[in-house]
């Protein structure tokens, strides 16, 4: 996507991108739905927002439903046991519960179970997210080298002892004010595009204290990427304690404070 940097237009495109941003986050089944963050064991276990008996091993998550329970999965409704699989790392799936959806995933090596509930209050009662006033400032025309091969990186976790490992295929590097920064990239959800996750001097300031992230396009034939700072955001455990959301790596730290983008939320402040 092109982006302008000129008046009006750069601030008005800014603000298009904003208001999906927070509707997706807002979304009924998003991340400030989410009511729990359950690990699971091989001793079945039953949860107060999710029905059935949970429980995992060598051939991946089973739940048990009581006579009463029901789930939809894949368009169909289950009972009795139901057997989700292995699941892949950062993998999962979703299930329907009247009008609640449970997330079954794999987190750091571990399998989970997350419901998500529209009514939950942390979903109801949110009313956005501040952030810094769009500024050109915060645009720079950057550079993206590719690593020989990609890099298996590890990184910590929002959750305490929790480990993400990514495969780190090369870096951006780009100047801000004047200044020279280099920051390791992942492989984004686009083909071909990167997302970088980092920290600055705003950190735990005026931003999110753990990290913050931001999407990048893919790079241009010659490697030239655009990186707009004034659309990095939050990542969910920004607003919910029910997120395993990676940490940058120890090098994604700008020594310098980006006054751009998300700030920290009000449901942390």
């Amino acid at each position: 996507m092109t982006v302008s940097t000129t008046g009006t237009d750069f601030a008005r495109e800014w603000e298009d991108w904003h208001r999906e941003h927070e509707a997706r986050l807002a979304d009924p089944h998003g991340f400030l739905a989410v009511t729990g963050l359950h690990w699971l064991t091989d001793e079945p276990e039953r949860f107060g927002d999710a029905p059935g008996a949970w429980s995992t091993g060598p051939d991946g998550v089973t739940v048990v439903l009581a006579e009463d329970e029901e789930l939809v999965v894949d368009g169909r409704p289950v009972r009795g046991e139901h057997r989700f699989g292995v699941l892949p790392e950062r993998g999962g799936v979703t299930a329907r519960w009247g009008d609640a959806v449970i997330e079954v995933a794999k987190r750091g090596g571990y399998d989970v179970v997350r419901p998500r509930h529209p009514g939950h209050p942390l979903r109801t009662s949110y009313r956005g997210t501040p952030a810094f006033a769009p500024d050109p400032r915060w645009v720079a025309e950057g550079r993206y080298v590719a690593f020989d091969e990609p890099r298996p990186t590890a990184v910590g976790a929002a959750v305490e002892g929790l480990q993400h490992v990514y495969d780190a295929p090369g870096r951006v590097e780009f100047e801000l004010d004047g200044r020279a920064f280099a920051l390791t990239a992942f492989g984004g959800a686009a083909p071909g595009s990167l997302f970088v996750l980092f920290t600055d001097e705003t950190s735990g300031v005026t931003t999110y204290a753990a990290n913050r992230s931001l999407q990048v396009d893919p790079p241009g034939p010659d490697g030239t990427v655009r990186l707009d700072f004034n659309r990095a955001t939050n990542l969910p455990c920004a607003y919910t304690d029910f997120a395993t959301c990676p940490l940058p790596p120890a090098e994604n730290h700008l020594p310098i404070a980006v006054e751009a983008g998300e700030k920290i939320p009000r449901e942390r402040a």
